[in-house]
């Protein structure tokens, strides 16, 4: 890391996902269930100032000759832009969100009512608009296509792979998956129950609240949810296999300079490996039942009992509003994204690498 650079202030373990998602999660949620606090984010100094720093410290990052490398690559550009809009998107929803909540606390209709009446004809006006849009986006394609060089790499070869090997940008989230699931899991059942799940979820929540306007408090929960799932276990991850994942597919403080020669000795271990022989101090049983058992006992208990248990405690409201079939479904679809965090952290804490390891069916959850 270059003298006096920005990225020299913050401490090397800092930029581990061990410290920084946990934090970044547990931060997730104090904000967006503190009324107080969120609305103070939202305003727009605020905001403004946050952009600001943000920067400001971008700029300065650009010193750094391994940052400024990474960020200025073909495939990451867009990357960048995407931090800017999502942030931005995010804002304005969550603005208009509380400002409609104040006003429905007074006794007012949401903002989106009182401009119902503005309205506008799809012929010519929206026509005409979007028409506008298009040849201003395919300007800019054809000039950023005109002013920036293809990302395009040498003829591929079996000899000679980059290091590391990235997948495009909108599938480092995938990849990212990859590294704490096995492939089936991370790259068929998650993406499929995710979009299963999208599907779902005007049929479970029938709630008539936060339909057709913006708003927080009528509907903290699923947006909790739904943003937790989006910035936190998409946007995120795609950045730490942008930004953070060098050589090796080790994880690199940014500004660092990646060092294709590093090497970290990765000893993960199974559940089974934890109870049999750390735990009881014998070798690993003979059949595969009987050594994954722990595993089976775990996760079945984690899909079983945690839907019952969540009925009884934080969930007892939606579970009588719901009725016992949409919250099966809704509390199942929480405990397997839960489960996504839960991995990822023993990985980064224990190395526990499956629950349930079973080589010979193929089979690793």
């Amino acid at each position: 890391m270059a003298e006096h650079d920005v990225f020299s202030y913050v401490p090397t373990w800092a930029w581990q996902p061990k410290f920084f998602f946990p934090i970044l999660s547990l931060l997730f949620f104090i904000v967006i269930w503190n009324d107080r606090l969120i609305r103070f984010l939202v305003k727009p100094a605020t905001a403004l100032t946050v952009l600001a720093v943000a920067t400001i410290i971008f700029c300065l990052g650009l010193k750094n000759p391994t940052f400024r490398a990474i960020v200025s690559k073909g495939d990451n550009i867009p990357i960048v832009m995407m931090l800017l809009l999502v942030g931005f998107f995010t804002w304005l929803a969550l603005r208009r969100g509380t400002l409609n909540d104040d006003r429905i606390a007074q006794g007012l209709k949401p903002m989106e009512e009182d401009e119902a009446h503005q309205k506008v004809m799809v012929w010519p006006d929206l026509v005409y608009i979007e028409f506008i849009c298009l040849i201003l986006i395919s300007a800019g394609l054809l000039v950023w296509s005109l002013a920036m060089k293809a990302p395009l790499e040498q003829p591929a070869t079996r000899v000679d792979t980059p290091n590391p090997s990235k997948a495009p940008w909108y599938f480092l989230g995938l990849q990212e998956l990859l590294v704490y699931f096995d492939p089936w899991i991370a790259g068929v059942l998650l993406p499929g129950i995710v979009i299963g799940g999208l599907i779902a979820i005007p049929y479970i929540d029938n709630n008539p609240k936060g339909q057709g306007y913006y708003t927080l408090r009528e509907r903290r929960f699923a947006i909790s949810m739904f943003l937790y799932g989006f910035l936190i276990l998409w946007v995120v991850l795609i950045n730490v296999g942008t930004f953070l994942r060098g050589p090796n597919w080790n994880i690199f403080p940014l500004g660092d300079v990646w060092d294709v020669h590093k090497i970290e000795v990765l000893n993960n271990v199974n559940l089974s490996e934890y109870f049999w022989v750390l735990g009881m101090g014998q070798p690993l049983p003979a059949h595969w039942f009987v050594r994954e058992l722990p595993g089976f006992i775990l996760v079945g208990g984690y899909l079983v009992l945690g839907p019952a248990i969540l009925a009884k405690t934080l969930f007892k409201k939606m579970y009588q509003e719901l009725g016992f079939v949409r919250y099966s479904i809704l509390v199942m679809l929480f405990l397997l994204m839960l489960s996504v965090v839960l991995k990822m952290v023993l990985r980064w804490s224990f190395n526990l690498k499956y629950f349930v390891a079973i080589p010979e069916f193929f089979f690793n959850i």
